[in-house]
């Protein structure tokens, strides 16, 4: 099976930083192409907060650039998501989702377990 192993966040005060990260593991991955980060908080939708292409292209959710930055190394098939300068409107939870090429020859979308975020202020 493929599988989205999400390891980091927890809590920080406001102004703090956290680093998440994301690795994709599986015996029948070929390729990843997009991977990329979504958080929900309670009674909220989910939302964008960043994604990465496989050539390098990056795009941020509202609220988030200039604080948050997405990096993968894809020798390692892992996507991470450093979070600077943190508020307590961050607060949720985290997921990565990642678009992964296996041996069937087509991109599938797979989601992490999701990590909780809590900023206090």
């Amino acid at each position: 099976q493929v599988q989205l192993v999400q390891s980091g966040g927890g809590s920080a005060q406001a102004g703090g930083s956290l680093r998440l990260s994301c690795l994709a593991s599986g015996s029948t991955i070929l390729s990843i192409n997009d991977m990329g980060w979504y958080r929900q908080a309670p009674g909220k939708q989910r939302e964008l907060v960043a994604t990465a292409t496989s050539s390098g292209s990056i795009n941020y959710g509202p609220g988030v650039l200039g604080r948050f930055t997405i990096s993968r190394d894809n020798a390692k098939k892992t996507v991470y998501l450093q979070m600077n300068s943190l508020k307590p409107e961050d607060t949720a939870v985290y997921y990565c989702n990642v678009a992964v090429r296996t041996t069937s020859r087509v991109f599938n979308n797979y989601w992490g377990q999701g990590t909780q975020v809590t900023v206090s202020s």
